[in-house]
């Protein structure tokens, strides 16, 4: 089967190479993969810039989406032609994450999804929404999901609430639709001109430019009623998380989703503490919330977005487009 491998760390060595085709066993699933959408983890898995140390020659990517090809003996859930979304935490169907679970993640305890087929289980591959091409589709097994996980399970977010939306990066646009259709003020912040346009037209209530406002939780209480908002979603840590805490209310509810502007974080506690905020680190979730999210973007229609596609031979151009930070939406490998 065709695949793209990482040789040596960097973007330049992503190259298209043949490989053996995975077999499964009684109880996997044969997929036959059609689309991927990149992530900033892929970004620093390909780079080694986080220090992960994958081991080499390795096929990159966590998302993806396909279709069944083949099942083994055991399996009942599914059959050849099923569109099925891929997982990320591998064996996690349902509750509370355990080290169990913990151990593997597609793209990094095991090979990506950059390859024509995959080895899945049986129990936590969950179908594609109807609506939905797979093109679209391919971003809810992580960026889709950790914004709902996020939104729904852990911050149980109710209509009437105000969130903050930060960016334009895939989770932080899947929570917007997610707060818009569930019926929530959204407020978001970008450095982008143009793309305060299109937060606007996706649904944001009021944008914040950051780089107007450097104490941006000011503004943020200021569009609010002066007061701070439900829910935010920190998706850079570092660079943001004072001004994340300092945008919510008493008990306000600050989700860690992200990293951008580095991992190791240093902030004032008084606000934390004296306004009873809930800081919460989240990781994706399990296949029975992403099998919720399925059916709520086809009972509302909701379309993710896509900045932009490439093919499967443009892979190397795909990652260059992720590193630049230019993109609204998710960038899609098609194959």
């Amino acid at each position: 089967m065709k695949a793209i491998q990482l040789n040596s760390y960097g973007i330049e060595h992503l190259k298209t190479v043949e490989v053996p085709t995975p077999e499964i066993n009684e109880n996997e699933v044969l997929v036959r993969t059609t689309a991927v959408s990149l992530q900033y983890l892929d970004l620093l898995t390909v780079e080694n810039s986080f220090g992960f140390n994958i081991p080499l020659p390795f096929i990159p990517v966590s998302e993806g989406v396909g279709v069944v090809e083949t099942v083994g003996k055991n399996v009942t859930r599914w059959k050849k032609g099923d569109r099925v979304l891929i997982p990320f935490i591998i064996r996690w169907e349902a509750g509370k994450i355990t080290s169990y679970h913990n151990a593997l993640r597609t793209g990094m305890q095991t090979s990506g999804t950059l390859a024509e087929f995959t080895v899945q289980p049986e129990n936590t591959l969950v179908r594609t929404p109807q609506n939905l091409t797979d093109e679209e589709a391919t971003s809810l097994s992580i960026a889709g999901l950790t914004a709902w996980a996020m939104l729904v399970t852990q911050a149980s977010i109710k209509a009437g609430q105000t969130i903050l939306i930060q960016g334009s990066g895939g989770v932080s646009l899947f929570a917007l639709q997610i707060a818009k259709m569930s019926g929530l003020k959204v407020i978001a912040t970008t450095g982008s001109k143009e793309k305060e346009h299109k937060l606007k037209a996706l649904g944001a209530d009021e944008v914040i430019n950051y780089n107007d406002f450097l104490e941006w939780s000011n503004e943020v209480k200021r569009l609010n009623n002066n007061t701070g908002v439900d829910i935010t979603l920190d998706v850079a840590g570092n660079k943001t998380i004072e001004q994340s805490i300092l945008s919510v209310k008493e008990h306000g509810f600050v989700g860690l989703v992200g990293f951008m502007s580095g991992s190791k974080i240093t902030f004032d506690v008084f606000p934390l503490i004296i306004n009873y905020i809930r800081l919460q680190g989240y990781s994706v979730g399990n296949a029975q919330e992403l099998e919720e999210l399925v059916n709520a973007i086809e009972k509302n229609n909701i379309k993710p977005v896509i900045d932009s596609i490439y093919s499967i031979e443009q892979t190397q151009e795909a990652f260059l487009k992720l590193k630049s930070g230019n993109a609204f939406g998710k960038i899609v490998i098609k194959f």
